[in-house]
């Protein structure tokens, strides 16, 4: 039994994964709602495919909608209600481990200090709800002895070929435009999908790792300031970093509000917050190092860009 069923294979994590564990011995099969060879349907997925399999990873979910365009209740049809389904299913079945890519946004939006598994979460977008509630529900059944859970919280997932939330300042230092917020210190963390999958495999391989919740962080949280420098180191541009003041930051924010600028206010927050997240706990259960620091990984994504 080492076929490892993964919903969502279709998507970054996913193809990264798939790679990932068949590279070190594992058989895959991906579950989409638009199948082709070799891939089951969400109908077709059920108990008597999970009692020939070691695992069911469950990747697939609606992602945080940057424009605000989608209906709240699509989010917890996704997130939650199907979340919900495949785990009835799983603990039916003789499966012996799920992981549900949960994250951090289940658990806060903003952070002070350091976010830890202790936290009580509070999401505030329907999206952290919704993931939340999912892992409610898991948290919520009787796992059994001979079986595992696993609820990973990972933050900003990046890696080759997946610009994410590094893309506007890949254009800044590309471009040879100047970053104007030098004056913000903050510190966050990122996870390169490296490091992700790595963790995925860990615990798919030691049965000793107890079922919970995991949060899943690079070692590093590094600065936006830094991200600038290593995004400039790695294509060869100096990075320029201006050290703006905050009233003419903010009032370029507020004109971005209403004018197609590169920032706006939101964009200003994300750039300049603090979202730090510990890595601790998952660190002590796997006694490993992570394949890649946090500035390597982010090396190897830009320089895919």
């Amino acid at each position: 039994m080492n076929l490892n069923i993964i919903t969502g294979n279709k998507g970054f994590v996913g193809l990264n994964l798939i790679n990932y564990l068949n590279h070190y011995g594992k058989s895959t099969i991906g579950v989409s709602r638009t199948p082709v060879l070799d891939e089951l349907s969400y109908k077709d997925l059920n108990i008597e495919k999970l009692n020939k399999s070691k695992s069911l990873i469950h990747l697939a979910g609606k992602a945080h909608d940057l424009k605000k365009t989608s209906e709240d209740s699509a989010y917890f049809e996704v997130n939650t209600e199907l979340t919900k389904k495949l785990f009835d299913q799983f603990l039916e079945s003789t499966c012996e481990v799920f992981i549900y890519m949960s994250s951090v946004k289940a658990a806060a939006d903003e952070v002070e200090g350091i976010l830890t598994e202790e936290v009580t979460p509070s999401p505030v977008t329907v999206y952290g709800k919704s993931k939340l509630a999912a892992e409610n529900y898991i948290l919520s059944k009787d796992i059994p002895k001979n079986k595992r859970v696993y609820i990973l919280r990972p933050c900003m997932i990046h890696g080759p070929n997946n610009k994410g939330n590094l893309n506007l300042l890949y254009n800044f230092v590309s471009k040879g435009v100047p970053y104007l917020f030098g004056i913000y210190e903050n510190k966050r963390s990122f996870v390169s999908v490296e490091n992700l999958c790595f963790i995925i495999n860990e615990l798919l391989e030691n049965a000793n790792i107890a079922s919970g919740i995991y949060h899943i962080a690079d070692d590093e949280a590094i600065s936006t300031n830094q991200l600038v420098e290593i995004i400039g180191k790695t294509i060869s541009k100096p990075a320029k970093i201006w050290n703006t003041p905050k009233l003419i930051v903010n009032f370029l924010a507020k004109i971005g509000d209403i004018l197609p600028i590169p920032i706006n206010s939101e964009r200003l927050q994300k750039l300049t917050e603090n979202y730090e997240v510990s890595n601790k706990k998952i660190k002590e259960v796997i006694q490993k190092n992570l394949p890649l620091s946090a500035e390597k990984g982010i090396q190897k994504t830009i320089a895919s860009f």
